[in-house]
Order: C-alpha cells, then structure tokens, then sequence
C-alpha cells in the first residue's frame, strides 16, 4: 500500500509540472496579461484601426487591448480626454499613456507596456495579371517583388509595366495620389535595384493586362494575341503569330485603329506582299488594331463584320482606357 500511495503521488506530480510547461500568456504581479510577451509583430508605427495591447503594471483594471480610433485616438478607462496613437511607436505612446495617467492622478508612478496586436493600418493591394489577386498587411520589409511573389507570380498575360500607387499630401498638404510606372523586364532583371520599392502599406499595385492585336482574314490562325515584350508589335510578328497566310491572300491588307476620340476606327491601307518581299518597310501595329487580309478572290468584309468575329467592341474598353493614357 505503501508503495501505491507513493506511485500516485508521483504520477501526479508529473501531472502538476506536465500543467505548468503548458504556454500560457505570462502576467504580472496584479495578474494583468502583458501583451508584449505574446506578440510577435515586428515594431512600426501605430496607425488607425490597428489592435493595440496596453500593460499596466499592477493594475489590471487598466490592462486592455484598445482598436485604435479612425480619427487615431485610444481612450483608457480614468484618462479624461483620449489618446492620440497614430503615427507614434509603442515606446512613444507609452510615455504619452505614463503622463496622461499621472496628470489625471490615476497612478502615482506607472510602468506601461504597449505592443501591437493586430495590423490593419498598412494593406497593401495587389491586384490585375497575377496569379493569385490579395490584400495583406505590410509589416517589417516589404519590398514590389515580394508583394509580386505573395500574389503568386504574374500572370502569363500580364503588361509590360506595373502601376504602384499610394496616397500622399501635395504641396498644399491635400491628400493626392502619387503614380509610379515599374517596367516589368527591368524589375525582374534586377537591372535597376531602386525599382525594387519599399512598401509602407497603403500602396495599391496593379498589374495590367498586356495590349492585345487581333489578326483576321485570309490566315490559318484567326484571333486576339498578347503583346508581352513591351514594344508595339508589327504587321510581321502578327503573321507569324497567326501562322502566316492562307494560300490565296490579297495582296492588300487593312489596319483597323482606333481614331482619337475613341469613337470609331480608321482604315489604314497597306502593301501586304511588298511587306513580305521586303520590298516595303514592316508596319508598326499597337494595342486594340484590326489587321485584316482579306481573300484575293473574296469580297470586303465590312468592319462590323470583322469585330463581331472576332468577339471585339466593348471588351476592347479596358485596354484603351489604359493605353490610351500612356
């Protein structure tokens, strides 16, 4: 019996300091939790929304989590006017928190901890010809191509240039939007480290979709094709990206561009077989043209007719809309 009673002590014992290994949030004398213990995110100024963890030694009824107001103000419970966080480090506003908490004759001599919770003050955006469009929030150093490998890479369509965007004050201190434009070839090739942004949340980025031409007529591969290297495309590479000719093409081609006004197109005549026979110099195409080859046997086909097969019009809209504003 004697050695039973001593067994199950024991067993219970590893029980009790089996119990205590277990992590829980450590606390203080007064058993406030203290939040900076527990908190793993890297340090960077407070900003609004952001969950905040404030610690006071000694004094429970004080140690809270506070969300941080849209005007950037924390209220503590005693403190008499609230507490300006945004834009400060926890170690400053901790000191803000140790003086409002004396004047207000709260605590004689309090020690105060304040850590971040929770992020929501610094999102980044990234959206357009990625993989995997997101929002996360931005917290220790975050480069462009890290946002770029968070959204998986881009996609096979993506544009030549990538759009950053942040808000900013202007000259007169009025908010604005600062717009920067990245070359995609350059940022990959690491050609130029300084397009490498810094990100300091609050950015959107934008990939667009790369110009499409859309080739039609007397070719063994009809359809719309991406221009992904960055440089206008040209009669030439629209041939070879739609196969070449049929055996019985017009000499003549036509490009249909888009006029000024974004209203209607203009017919552009062109000396295909001379092209060819490189009798004529190769023809410049840009993002939304209609190259058409019509047959050498067949009639003209009219341009209403050429858009409706090739699926075109109002689906042409984004691709002006940015290229159009270059």
């Amino acid at each position: 019996m004697k050695r039973m009673a001593v067994a199950i002590l024991g067993l219970a014992a590893a029980v009790v300091a089996s119990a205590q290994q277990d992590p829980v949030p450590p606390h203080d004398a007064a058993g406030a939790t203290t939040f900076s213990d527990v908190s793993n995110l890297p340090v960077v100024k407070i900003g609004n929304d952001d969950l905040i963890g404030v610690t006071v030694y000694d004094a429970p009824e004080l140690t809270r989590t506070v969300r941080v107001s849209a005007e950037g103000d924390i209220s503590l419970p005693m403190v008499k006017q609230p507490l300006h966080a945004a834009g400060l480090y926890p170690a400053d506003l901790e000191k803000v928190i140790t003086t409002a908490l004396t004047e207000d004759h709260v605590l004689v001599d309090p020690v105060v901890t304040v850590s971040i919770v929770e992020y929501r003050s610094h999102p980044i955006t990234v959206v357009g010809a990625v993989k995997v469009p997101l929002t996360f929030q931005a917290a220790g150093n975050v480069t462009l191509l890290d946002a770029i490998s968070r959204a998986q890479g881009l996609a096979d369509n993506a544009g030549s240039e990538i759009l950053v965007s942040r808000q900013a004050p202007d000259a007169n201190g009025k908010p604005a939007t600062l717009l920067q434009r990245i070359p995609v070839r350059s940022l990959l090739d690491g050609a130029n480290p300084s397009l490498n942004l810094s990100l300091q949340g609050g950015e959107v980025i934008r990939v667009p979709e790369a110009g499409r031409i859309f080739v039609v007529g007397d070719v063994k591969k009809s359809g719309a094709f991406y221009i992904t290297d960055g440089s206008n495309s040209s009669v030439l590479k629209a041939l070879a990206l739609s196969e070449g000719l049929d055996s019985f093409s017009s000499h003549k081609a036509y490009i249909y561009r888009t006029d000024d006004a974004g209203e209607g197109r203009n017919e552009i005549p062109i000396e295909l077989k001379k092209i060819m026979d490189r009798k004529s110099p190769d023809v410049a195409l840009v993002a939304g043209d209609i190259l058409y080859i019509p047959s050498a046997n067949g009639a003209k086909a009219s341009l209403k007719t050429l858009e409706t097969s090739l699926g075109i019009g109002t689906a042409l809209g984004a691709a002006f809309i940015y290229y159009g504003t270059r």
